[in-house]
């Protein structure tokens, strides 16, 4: 991508994220239209430069010609001003303008808004107004069907429910850098889909147009399928957005095959470059590859990092050995409990096949029903796909539900993680990868004072 190409999407971008023209003129564009053909009929960062723009005026487009949608753009949820996600800062300043519109004019509409991410909306449909979720969190609503051996517990009867689908409710990730990540085929996991990573929070899509349209479908609420050429636009729009220029050049150059590859962190004073040597150590096993988002064997690919409700505590221990922060009642609310069946005819000491497990999000559990099979790392309850951590300085609050405000916080949370790894190492077991370089020695997780460091180096990545 020239520099002038860049600087004309950058400009388009700058104008979305003020809501300024593109968000109007796409409103007016019908499909097929390429108005800006003449100018970038190019490549740009290995995407035809035509197809980026198309992609652009569909990824603000909140009309969503002939598709039959709700109203909603992806760049609603996808805030270009925010990174590309959802903080709650910006959903409650949303809401509160929202609410000084409709003192002038009751029909004021912000399509962020919509019942389907209300948290009454099982209840109260199409009239549901409790946003509480979102507005508090940032959070939307994920709805999965149960796998056959799953059930989830009536927290009335504590009885097993006819439901046969459960709401999770999860953070809005960045785009930002996708294109470092997804699948790679690197260190497999034992379960599909897509055991070497893919996109969402759980992996479970595999490419950015099938993730589109589950978006489009889902929280845009689409009642027509759209052509397969605006997937392929928003994924080509998505391919070139990077968190800053020493990624993007970093990306050119995987997708160059370039070797060996430049590194994509800015120039880094004396602290900033001793905290990458602590996040080499602390956070690379998991955390690795080009995007930052592959677990390096014998690390595994999917993990429980423990930021699910409720959070393990270390009972019949004074003091504790480790000690989560606890879930606040916004996020303990979104709490379930559900009974498995286990496979294959499998059966407890006790003689029952069936185990009940508590959480706030099931993970990737919820793709394939394998619980309570093996150790808890082998098994996908509460397992999540590894992030990118590019750019992290600006994507605030962090985890999957938004749990932690700052970095602060996610290093605190990753301490009291470190200690119960290691509590829960039998007397004279082998120390895991996530804790120890050698088996022996708890000698990756950042002493006290390694901390300042460490957060230096991850403000610039």
């Amino acid at each position: 991508m020239t520099v002038s190409k860049v600087s004309l999407l950058m400009g388009a971008l700058i104008l979305v994220a003020a809501g300024s023209s593109p968000i109007a003129a796409a409103e007016d564009r019908e499909p097929g239209d390429d108005t800006f053909k003449s100018v970038v009929d190019d490549d740009c960062d290995g995407e035809r430069c035509i197809a980026v723009f198309r992609g652009l005026f569909d990824f603000v487009d909140r009309r969503l010609h002939g598709l039959k949608g709700n109203g909603r753009a992806c760049a609603d949820c996808h805030m270009p001003s925010d990174s590309f996600q959802l903080s709650p800062a910006n959903v409650e300043a949303r809401f509160q303008a929202l609410q000084t519109r409709r003192l002038r004019n009751e029909h004021a509409d912000d399509p962020l808004f919509r019942p389907i991410d209300a948290n009454d909306y099982r209840i109260n449909g199409d009239s549901a107004s409790d946003f509480s979720n979102l507005r508090e969190n940032a959070l939307i609503r994920i709805t999965f069907p149960l796998p056959s051996n799953m059930r989830l517990i009536d927290p009335v009867t504590n009885l097993p429910s006819s439901e046969t689908s459960v709401d999770v409710w999860r953070m809005v990730p960045t785009i930002n850098n996708v294109k470092l990540t997804g699948p790679d085929g690197i260190n497999p996991w034992a379960r599909g889909p897509n055991t070497s990573g893919g996109y969402q929070l759980d992996g479970r899509f595999a490419t950015l147009q099938e993730q589109a349209l589950a978006a489009l479908t889902v929280h845009a609420e689409i009642h027509v399928a759209p052509p397969h050429g605006m997937l392929d636009d928003l994924s080509a729009f998505q391919n070139v957005l990077f968190s800053s220029p020493g990624v993007r050049a970093l990306s050119n150059a995987v997708s160059a095959g370039v070797t060996p590859l430049p590194d994509a962190d800015p120039p880094l004073n004396g602290v900033e470059q001793a905290g990458k040597v602590i996040f080499t150590r602390a956070c690379g096993q998991c955390h690795g590859g080009p995007g930052q988002s592959t677990p390096q064997a014998p690390a595994v690919r999917y993990h429980d990092i423990s930021t699910q409700c409720p959070r393990p505590v270390d009972t019949g221990h004074s003091p504790p050995r480790f000690e989560f922060k606890t879930c606040p009642q916004s996020l303990a609310r979104n709490v379930r409990t559900y009974l498995i069946t286990l496979p294959n005819g499998l059966t407890l000491p006790d003689g029952t096949n069936t185990i009940r497990r508590t959480s706030s999000d099931p993970g990737r559990a919820l793709l394939t029903g394998f619980v309570g099979v093996g150790p808890p790392a082998s098994d996908d309850w509460n397992k999540f796909d590894v992030p990118s951590l590019r750019g992290i300085g600006k994507t605030a609050p962090y985890f999957h539900n938004n749990s932690a405000a700052t970095l602060e916080e996610v290093l605190t949370h990753y301490t009291a993680f470190f200690k119960r790894v290691q509590a829960n190492v039998p007397i004279n077991g082998k120390l895991p990868p996530a804790i120890s370089t050698d088996g022996v020695h708890a000698d990756r997780p950042p002493a006290p004072e390694e901390i300042a460091a460490l957060l230096a180096y991850l403000r610039k990545l």
